[in-house]
């Protein structure tokens, strides 16, 4: 099983791609950079393949220029895999740290659950885990009955699961995090790995902070619309996960 690193990257965060080749190159893990595509240099309207009235809907808020740059980089990620022979794609954010086990693990992972589409393997949080099986590495791969379990910093995808993805999200209407995980939607299998096998650096994300997150938010009453959409989405991700 062939497995290509791809690793997003702002042109501007020149400290971060060098700490993150570095600890490639010490690794001997070979990286592909994706250059991401920088939402807050595209005005907003500029912005391609969006349903801006759908992920107001679907999130009770605005979308952040830091959203929209990270979505596009994802799909230009998904598409420079499918333009390489490999059977798998490892798609990191450049916060991720590096580990020496991190490409067997992956490897492991899919050998362990070979209808997954898309492998999770850094969350947020992980609640109720149904457990599909174990990998030779020891990790626990499942479903989790509650989410989102939020994050797509370090997650992996098959062929058939990049060509899903791209068919059915490249117009956004959810938050890249959101929409990767809603394998009910897109028609991908999408498994997660119990424990985090990957690490966040310190410093984390550049979307945005959390008061910027409250800041965009609609008020109460306009989001109850979105309430009724996340309770509907609550059913069926416990029927999803209990399907695995």
């Amino acid at each position: 099983m062939n497995v290509t690193i791809f690793a997003i990257n702002l042109d501007r965060s020149t400290d971060r791609w060098q700490v993150l080749a570095d600890r490639a190159t010490e690794l001997g893990l070979p990286l592909t950079r994706v250059s991401a595509v920088d939402g807050k240099l595209t005005p907003e309207a500029e912005r391609e393949a969006v349903d801006d009235g759908a992920f107001r809907r679907h999130t009770g808020r605005l979308m952040l220029a830091g959203e929209y740059g990270c979505y596009r980089s994802h799909i230009k990620a998904l598409h420079a895999f499918l333009e390489t022979d490999a059977d798998i794609a490892l798609i990191i954010e450049d916060d991720v740290e590096l580990n020496a086990d991190l490409k067997v693990r992956v490897q492991a992972a899919f050998e362990a659950v070979p209808d997954a589409d898309v492998m999770k393997f850094f969350n947020h949080r992980v609640v109720g885990f149904r457990k599909t099986g174990t990998s030779s590495r020891g990790d626990d791969i499942g479903r989790a009955i509650h989410g989102p379990l939020g994050s797509s910093a370090c997650y992996a995808v098959s062929r058939r699961g990049a060509t899903l993805l791209i068919e059915h999200l490249t117009i956004m209407r959810y938050p890249w995090d959101a929409a990767l995980e809603r394998g009910w939607d897109h028609g991908a299998n999408v498994y997660t790995t119990r424990q985090d096998v990957a690490r966040i650096a310190r410093g984390g994300t550049t979307i945005a902070t959390r008061d910027i997150y409250r800041s965009v938010k609609f008020p109460k009453w306009k989001r109850l619309g979105t309430y009724v959409r996340r309770l509907r989405d609550d059913f069926v991700r416990l029927f999803y996960a209990l399907r695995a």
